[in-house]
């Protein structure tokens, strides 16, 4: 009886620990490794690059002081006191007690807001960067897979020259400059809106819930940033769409279906505008991994709440574990986004099998 539970129990074991060597030779398991190992490795680099900047939290808060007034002696005393961080530290050691940290998943807390964790402050910016940024790129995606598959389909016209021409210019500008005109432009000389008003994620004075005037006052001011994002990268979707739809135009399959005399509308859907998307699907995929990082210049221009702006915050005081806790976060966002664009690939292109790959 013994001999037989006891192949029963090695018959059990087999299927686990075949199953468990086919995973670690598995597509998934080697990107979960590798994604893994990228973010062990860019948090590394995050972290002695930041305290590479010329400059520490204390030091720049002692030049802030004296600017006020202070003497050297009474600027170090106050400035001790306001920071619980020693810059003497060996950077060794900072190094590994942040590790240790952040296994445990504590991001730490930040040098210039004593007591505020990092976690809750990305928590609290982290939302706005997704109403303004990740609505702009859905936005402009949408328009530019639309506009692009039309001057494609009818190249050669009027709106075909007149779209690439626009998409042209609108994709060489930067986005900072588009923030700049709108500003000067349409809120100093047209007077279109009130520049300080716009300022900010909402209304001061409104209270925060699902309520009409405070979503309206939201979208009120996420708008200028919207706006912006939108103008900076429609151009590109817009050229990016055009060019793969004019390759999968000569493929034999779209004669064939013309030749059936099948309509312009169920062409352009079903068999042009499915083929030319996989390329930009994909593209869309990586680019939602950039939408956490937003826009530090376009943010700081409005006085938006994203994470840009306390990014940028963080860097002007040498907040080193609020700016550690943010590219972390964008690092997370770019390789999980990553991984989903092929997936992604892998789902929308059965000839793409992700396992041979």
């Amino acid at each position: 009886m013994d001999a037989i539970a006891a192949g029963d129990a090695i018959s059990d074991e087999k299927p686990v620990s075949k199953n468990t060597k086919n995973f670690t030779k598995s597509y998934t398991f080697r990107v979960i490794l590798q994604g893994i190992i990228t973010i062990w490795a860019a948090t590394t680099f995050t972290f002695f690059l930041v305290r590479l900047l010329p400059g520490n939290p204390v030091s720049i808060r002692i030049d802030q002081l004296m600017q006020q007034g202070y003497t050297i002696e009474e600027a170090r005393n106050q400035a001790a006191t306001l920071f619980d961080f020693n810059p003497d530290e060996p950077m060794l050691q900072q190094y590994s007690t942040y590790m240790v940290n952040l296994v445990q998943g504590n991001l730490g807390t930040s040098i210039t807001s004593a007591g505020t964790p990092v976690r809750d402050q990305i928590l609290r910016f982290l939302p706005w960067t997704l109403i303004s940024v990740g609505s702009a790129l859905l936005i402009s995606f949408s328009v530019g897979i639309l506009l692009g598959i039309m001057i494609a389909y009818w190249r050669g016209g009027v709106l075909d020259n007149v779209i690439t021409a626009l998409a042209s210019i609108l994709s060489g500008i930067p986005d900072y400059v588009y923030a700049i005109l709108i500003i000067l432009i349409a809120g100093v000389q047209l007077q279109w809106f009130n520049v300080g008003e716009m300022r900010g994620g909402v209304t001061q004075g409104i209270p925060a819930g699902f309520t009409v005037e405070y979503i309206s006052s939201v979208i009120k001011h996420a708008l200028l940033p919207v706006i912006t994002y939108l103008l900076a990268t429609v151009g590109v979707w817009i050229l990016s769409m055009k060019s793969s739809t004019i390759s999968v135009l000569g493929e034999d399959y779209i004669n064939v279906a013309k030749a059936r005399g099948l309509s312009e509308g169920r062409i352009l859907t079903a068999y042009v505008g499915r083929n030319a998307m996989l390329p930009l699907v994909t593209r869309l995929a990586i680019s939602i991994g950039f939408v956490l990082s937003g826009s530090v210049i376009v943010e700081r221009f409005f006085e938006y709440p994203g994470l840009g702006l306390q990014l940028a915050r963080a860097v002007g005081a040498r907040d080193y574990t609020t700016m550690q806790g943010i590219f972390l976060v964008i690092t997370i966002g770019v390789i999980v986004s990553n991984i989903l664009a092929d997936l992604v690939m892998g789902w929308l292109d059965p000839r793409v099998s992700l396992e041979d790959n």
